[in-house]
């Protein structure tokens, strides 16, 4: 048996009037997921438990089958392990975003733009962030690049303890004054100094007078948040007796892959948006599974993207691309190999509405070619709600997806 998860990050949605009140993946055209869903289990799950944040850490482990109450210590240091960083028990890591502020003097007076400054890119990314870790890097500050505008901050001997820092992507076009780190906390008043620090450093930046110029905008500030601790997770082969591998775009995907000793799995071209290589993610899948491996996640990260930016059309492209150069390539090797399991479910909603992260109940389905069930007529929000199956407690769906015992 081979088990093929395709998580589709963000693509839960609610009605819109400029869909003619459809969901973005009601508008969609998707037969790949209707065919399958026609003969699937088809429900909806609670990934993020009350109480959690609705954030793609907790919601892909629970997805994954690590229930977040237990295995959850930020999503820094997910993505920390991705970039390579060995981070001690007494570090702290933070996510480190590039992002667009305006140019008021004072930096509680100005409003976040953009949270990814205009989805820079790596190589100019890579550029501010290690000028940054040269002006302000120190042996209790150390700033690593990512990929995009998504990087890391490590704080030696620093503290969680720090009110709840805010996600960017949750204020964008909103005043920053009411979500700065010393309103949330007074140990987080060196996080502010720093992020201040960086909008000097980075304003008059000649990389940013370049984008500006070609009429980008400016990644003229550092925005921390994401904190947590060194992160430790069962092994996925030990826990569900699968060789595993994990294919994504975002550190913290690879993190999560790396952290549960799944082969994490590299594709040029990858970007997290709506230009990543979906082909080259379903090739890089089969291949996974000529060479023997039971289990492949397939982490698509650009109806999340599209949701944070209100981009409605491209969200539901987002979700045909999905549907058309990845379920139907892979499911279609599959086929040709023997038995196999689907499962296709986003890990969280991103109303575009909203631009932000929601726990609502989410729709799934899950495929096994060889028990065929009474599933729906296509797949979407409102048959998966309407099937009547609840899942209350996303991480139990692995073990049943799994057929662990």
């Amino acid at each position: 048996m081979k088990y093929l998860v395709v998580l589709c990050d963000g693509m839960a949605d609610y009605p819109m009037e400029e869909l003619g009140g459809k969901t973005p993946l009601e508008a969609a055209n998707v037969p790949n997921m209707d065919a399958l869903a026609k003969t699937a289990k088809v429900g909806l799950v609670k990934t993020v438990q009350d109480g959690m944040k609705p954030g793609s850490d907790v919601a892909n482990l629970s997805v994954l089958g690590y229930d977040p109450m237990i295995y959850y210590t930020g999503r820094s240091p997910l993505e920390a392990g991705s970039i390579g960083i060995d981070m001690k028990k007494t570090d702290v890591a933070l996510r480190c975003n590039l992002v667009t502020v305006s140019d008021e003097p004072a930096y509680e007076d100005k409003t976040l733009l953009d949270y990814c400054a205009d989805d820079i890119s790596t190589e100019d990314a890579r550029v501010l962030i290690e000028y940054i870790e040269e002006k302000l890097g120190c042996e209790e500050f150390r700033f690593y690049t990512g990929v995009a505008y998504r990087h890391c901050l490590i704080w030696n001997n620093g503290t969680t303890d720090l009110g709840g820092l805010t996600p960017p992507h949750d204020i964008t076009g909103k005043p920053v004054a009411e979500y700065l780190p010393n309103k949330m906390s007074g140990n987080a008043a060196k996080l502010q100094e720093l992020m201040e620090k960086s909008y000097e450093l980075l304003k008059d930046h000649p990389l940013n007078k370049e984008r500006e110029a070609k009429g980008l905008r400016p990644a003229n500030s550092i925005w921390l948040w994401g904190e947590g601790v060194r992160a430790e997770l069962d092994n996925f082969k030990e826990k569900y007796g699968l060789k595993a591998s994990m294919i994504s775009a975002v550190d913290l995907l690879k993190g999560i892959g790396k952290f549960s000793g799944m082969r994490v799995v590299e594709v040029e071209g990858a970007t997290g948006y709506i230009d990543t290589n979906f082909e080259g993610k379903a090739q890089a899948a089969i291949k996974e599974f000529e060479e023997g491996q039971d289990f492949v996640y397939i982490h698509v990260e650009a109806p999340d993207e599209c949701g944070h930016r209100a981009e409605i059309q491209n969200k539901v492209r987002a979700i045909e691309l999905i549907d058309e150069k990845i379920l139907g390539p892979v499911t279609e090797a599959l086929r040709k190999m023997g038995d196999f399991k689907v499962m296709v479910t986003p890990d969280h909603a991103t109303p575009l509405c909203l631009k932000t992260h929601t726990n609502d109940p989410i729709p799934f389905f899950i495929y096994d070619s060889t028990k065929p069930e009474k599933g729906v007529p296509c797949f979407n929000e409102k048959t998966a709600k309407e099937s009547g199956l609840y899942i209350d407690e996303g991480f139990t769906m692995m073990k049943d997806f799994a057929d662990a015992e």
